[in-house]
């Protein structure tokens, strides 16, 4: 069991691209970015993220954004799926990344409109639903093999806990500030096939952000298009995070003695 967040830096990674931390949804496991971070390896530092498990699990956006600060430091930018969104606003509010892309993702619940208030919901549906081949392919909208299964969907006893504690802690914090008026890097990726995050959450999440922030749909994608389209993502990543590169390596993943996300908040 993890009781805190663990990063593993993706082997083969360019020296002087910026550090990239690649955040899982509520209930996927940050491995199942590996095909995208072999993509962004070219032209970037990516660091596969891993939640903390079981009763570790039972806190919200922010405070798990303060675990990855504490293992991390600071970063050039966060690549974010779903709940990850939340994390990594927190993350970019206090200071501690310059960019984030946001991929079928949102800030807050209300971005996904009705549904989004129901998403505790969802520990539930992954305790006693016991998602596995079918809600993975439903998720990425397309047949996912069934080695892989567990990297988008909760599939062990733990995984599947750890989602119910997530999902109840959420609405226990205030949600991340908007990121419109902040010097924040963003741009969001979309499926069209997305059946959890509906496209409809696009045009809500994007008013939260920097003015002239891009914004892709991809045709055939479903909810996770860093798994199902890494090429496609890689493709929209690259030179957003090549203006990204960091000016000077030396200060990169240093916690900065002014990051607060608590009064960020």
């Amino acid at each position: 069991m993890r009781r805190a967040v663990e990063l593993t830096d993706v082997e083969g990674g360019c020296a002087q691209g910026p550090r990239v931390l690649l955040l899982p949804g509520l209930g996927a496991r940050g491995v199942g970015f590996r095909a995208l971070a072999k993509q962004l390896a070219a032209v970037a530092r990516p660091v596969l993220v891993e939640y903390p498990e079981g009763e570790h699990a039972a806190c919200g956006a922010r405070a798990l954004a303060e675990q990855v600060l504490r293992a991390a430091g600071t970063v050039d930018a966060v690549v974010a799926s779903s709940f990850g969104g939340m994390v990594a606003a927190h993350l970019a509010a206090g200071g501690a990344a310059r960019g984030v892309a946001f991929l079928g993702s949102f800030t807050r619940t209300s971005h996904v409109g009705p549904r989004g208030r129901l998403i505790a919901m969802m520990g539930p549906i992954a305790v006693l639903g016991r998602p596995g081949l079918v809600a993975a392919s439903l998720a990425a909208w397309r047949p996912v093999p069934f080695a892989q299964v567990a990297d988008v969907v909760p599939t062990t006893g733990l995984e599947r806990l750890t989602t119910l504690r997530r999902a109840f802690a959420i609405h226990s914090e205030p949600p991340p500030p908007d990121l419109r008026p902040l010097k924040v890097s963003c741009m969001c990726i979309q499926g069209d096939r997305d059946v959890l995050v509906p496209p409809s959450t696009l045009e809500r999440l994007a008013a939260s952000l920097p003015d002239g922030t891009p914004r892709h749909l991809l045709r055939g994608a479903g909810h996770v298009p860093y798994f199902s389209h890494p090429e496609e993502c890689a493709r929209l990543l690259t030179p957003w995070l090549q203006a990204l590169a960091p000016a000077g390596l030396a200060a990169v993943g240093k916690v900065p003695t002014g990051v607060d996300l608590g009064s960020a908040a």
